[in-house]
């Protein structure tokens, strides 16, 4: 599987296989990221996340289950040119899996709440095994087209009957906590600059406004304050990229009226102020959308 992803990774993480993606990273500086729905097997050295108060750490031979957009601080560990990581991520599409389960008997799966919407742990050898024959495909286009799908419903199949399988059956149900509670993420993340009033969103989840405090505290471990505020400040880090010198514009346009508050709060979460952090991202020309696998 290394040399198969070393072969075939791109910057871009892009495949021929649709939902394929590939990662080598040969850096350990702190990226910053919105996930989506999204299944990562790490083949070569390791990865470190943070979200909200909560650390999730995966290696070569395990995995991280993402089942809806998040907020996501992390680094890899260890990664150097010569050591890069490098891992393999599958798109979770919620049609493919909600396939899986209507083909199963009724009834058979649990509905308790599966808690946080991120997982990590061993990716298991029927899984890994699935996992390198979808890579091996890379070398075989033609094949590919009949074939990634199958091993694509294998995989998921893995996913849904082992370990982690509450949370991905989540994904595929829609009357799912995950699901309600993903409208109201949308929403925030279309809208991170507007104001946001809790009755609103837990009124688009279904929810009343405790229960949908409560679950989505549980879902993101953290508060829709505090997911807005974390959506406001990575997006005005993408900004800055390209407006180093208009640090009060940007905040503006992510939703501070106070450029004192902007700037306090983004020193709180990237470690310097708004212009300083920007003026580095630039000498070191990182590029602004994550180009890695989370």
């Amino acid at each position: 599987m290394r040399g198969l992803i070393a072969t075939h990774a791109r910057p871009d993480m892009r495949t021929p296989i649709p939902g394929l993606l590939l990662s080598r990273v040969e850096t350990t500086e702190p990226d910053y990221s919105l996930t989506d729905p999204l299944l990562v097997v790490m083949v070569q050295g390791g990865k470190r996340l943070l979200l909200g108060e909560q650390v999730f750490e995966y290696r070569a031979g395990q995995l991280l289950v993402v089942t809806t957009g998040l907020p996501v601080t992390g680094h890899f560990l260890g990664a150097t040119p010569r050591t890069p990581a490098l891992g393999m991520g599958l798109v979770l599409r919620p049609a493919t899996i909600a396939e899986l389960l209507l083909e199963t008997t009724p009834g058979r799966w649990s509905r308790g709440h599966p808690g946080p919407a991120i997982a990590t742990g061993d990716a298991g050898p029927d899984l890994l095994d699935a996992a390198a024959r979808m890579l091996r495909l890379l070398d075989h286009p033609a094949d590919a087209r009949v074939l990634a799908p199958l091993v694509e419903h294998e995989i998921l199949w893995r996913l849904l009957t082992g370990p982690h399988g509450a949370i991905v059956r989540q994904i595929g149900l829609a009357d799912s906590n995950t699901s309600h509670v993903g409208r109201a993420i949308r929403w925030i993340r279309d809208n991170y600059a507007e104001p946001m009033r809790i009755e609103d969103l837990a009124r688009m989840a279904g929810m009343s406004a405790a229960a949908f405090h409560r679950h989505f505290r549980a879902v993101t471990t953290m508060s829709p304050l505090q997911f807005q505020k974390r959506i406001r400040l990575q997006e005005a880090r993408s900004l800055l990229l390209a407006r180093p010198d208009d640090v009060a514009g940007v905040g503006h346009l992510v939703g501070y009226d106070s450029p004192s508050q902007f700037s306090r709060e983004y020193r709180r979460l990237f470690g310097a102020p708004p212009g300083q952090d920007a003026t580095r991202l630039r000498a070191a020309a990182e590029p602004g959308p994550a180009r890695h696998l989370p």
